[in-house]
């Protein structure tokens, strides 16, 4: 990993955050409870995608290569784990909420690395 790698995840980052905001503006068509759903699925997405890039990159060290594989394995445990509580707490707290627009979205963004990761290079 190098600093091209921490610029790569921050485009993607904010690529996830694109297709967040464009998907919810597709989702205005069906309805305002399924274009504020998608939108929070993709912000659940790419918040837990900004947090692991964080955790990873924030104080990255090329000296200290073995240190790396214990960031991914600690940022990717965090990232469920905050994945699951935003899940709970907008299943709990927004209503009326689709629940397809919520996940539909949220896997869109998820899925969007492995679309575009050629194109980052």
């Amino acid at each position: 990993m190098n600093l091209a790698s921490a610029r790569q995840a921050w485009r993607l980052v904010s690529f996830q955050l694109m297709i967040s905001l464009v998907a919810s503006l597709i989702l205005i068509f069906p309805g305002w409870v399924h274009a504020w759903s998608g939108l929070v699925g993709g912000l659940i997405a790419t918040a837990a995608n900004a947090f692991f890039a964080l955790r990873v990159f924030a104080h990255y060290r090329a000296e200290e290569p073995g240190k790396l594989l214990g960031r991914f394995y600690g940022a990717e445990f965090q990232k469920l784990l905050l994945t699951g509580m935003l899940f709970a707490a907008t299943i709990l707290w927004v209503k009326p909420l689709s629940a397809g627009a919520l996940f539909g979205v949220f896997l869109l963004v998820q899925m969007t690395p492995v679309l575009i990761a050629h194109k980052l290079d």
